[in-house]
């Protein structure tokens, strides 16, 4: 005999927050209920559990449009990192996504390094279009200006 459950929470191998699962009787009663991980698949609980689901995805759906309104800013931004280079515009080094974050962050966009796409590091002077992530679902170019010194 198993017992009807819908899941409060996350449950790695079983299913995510939701979900509505058959479980064995001492499985939810031993450990997912004390733990608050699920709830006994009542019309109640269903309810509630779809009304906080709505409100989760009302409020993913406005951080993702506040994203891309960020993105938007991002895109008409630059920055420029000053570098020595030789003779025939090779820098002496490179620069990398931490160094083009750093600047970013400077001219007021904070973001990580892990968030710049850079295949491989600018090792040449000039003017370089880099892509942001700023999320899954929204990305920006901001243009990067690599002078010397």
């Amino acid at each position: 005999m198993e017992t009807e459950i819908v899941l409060m929470h996350d449950v790695p191998g079983l299913g995510a927050q939701g979900d509505i699962k058959k479980v064995s009787p001492g499985y939810a009663r031993n450990y997912l209920f004390p733990r608050a991980l699920a709830a006994p698949a009542t019309p109640r609980h269903i309810k509630a559990l779809e009304i906080e689901k709505a409100k989760r995805e009302a409020e993913a759906r406005r951080a993702l449009e506040e994203l891309r309104r960020e993105a938007e800013t991002l895109s008409k931004a630059s920055c420029t990192i000053q570098v020595q280079a030789g003779e025939d515009g090779k820098l002496f080094g490179s620069v990398t996504a931490a160094h083009i974050a750093e600047a970013l962050e400077k001219a007021g966009f904070p973001l990580g390094k892990r968030q710049v796409e850079l295949e491989e590091p600018l090792k040449e002077l000039g003017v370089f279009n880099v892509a942001v992530r700023l999320h899954k679902e929204v990305a920006a170019t901001v243009k990067v200006w690599i002078v010397e010194k």
